[in-house]
C-alpha cells in the first residue's frame, strides 16, 4: 500500500489533483475489521477543470501511466494495489473528501474519509455490502452517533437512516 499512497501523493504535489481521500471497503479499515476488497476507492478533487462541465479523469490515467501504473478498466494498478478514482457524485462525498483526516501508512502520510461520512456514504448507496458495512459502524460504536446523525439530516439521509433502523437495528423510528 506504501508505494500506491507515495504515487498519489505525488499526483498531490505535482497538481494533477487537489486533494483526495481513501473512501470505500480499504477507507473502513481504519476503523473497523479489515473486509476483503479487491480495490481502492480514491476520491479525488480535481486541481482545475479545463473548461466545459463534462470531468474527466485522463490526466490521472495519463500522470499515473507515464509513472509505472497500468490501466486495468476502470482501474489503475499503482504498486500492488488495483485503484479505481472518484469524483464526488453529490454533496456528501465532497463534504467527505474536504472533511477526511490525515493518516499514517507505513510511515507516509494519506488522507482518509471519517467514519460518519463513510457510513452515510455506505447508507445512500445502499448496496447489501454497504448495509454490512453500516452494521459494522453502528456495532462496533466506531462512529460519533451525533455527528453522524447531523451528516444524514444535512444530506437528507433520515429516511433512509429510520428505514435501516427498522430493518436491520429493530428499531422504530
Amino acid at each position: 500500500m506504501k508505494a500506491t499512497i507515495e504515487l498519489i501523493n505525488q499526483m498531490q504535489a505535482d497538481g494533477i489533483i487537489a486533494h483526495y481521500a481513501i473512501g470505500g471497503a480499504v477507507g473502513a479499515t481504519f476503523y473497523l475489521e479489515p473486509a476483503a476488497t479487491l480495490d481502492v476507492d480514491v476520491f479525488v478533487l480535481l486541481s482545475s477543470p479545463r473548461g466545459g462541465v463534462l470531468i474527466s479523469l485522463t490526466p490521472i490515467y495519463e500522470y499515473l501511466k507515464a509513472h509505472g501504473g497500468i490501466e486495468d478498466r476502470e482501474h489503475i494498478v499503482l504498486g500492488d494495489w488495483p485503484v479505481q478514482f472518484l469524483v464526488p457524485r453529490n454533496e456528501l462525498e465532497q463534504e467527505a473528501v474536504v472533511a477526511s483526516i490525515p493518516v499514517d501508512v507505513e510511515g507516509v502520510r494519506t488522507w482518509v474519509m471519517l467514519p460518519e461520512h463513510l457510513a452515510a456514504i455506505a447508507l445512500s448507496t445502499g448496496r447489501a455490502k454497504d448495509h454490512i458495512r453500516v452494521l459494522q459502524f453502528i456495532k462496533e460504536k466506531a462512529v460519533d452517533q451525533v455527528m453522524f446523525q447531523a451528516i444524514l439530516e444535512k444530506h437528507g439521509l433520515l429516511p433512509k437512516w429510520h428505514e435501516f433502523q427498522h430493518k436491520y437495528l429493530g428499531e422504530s423510528s
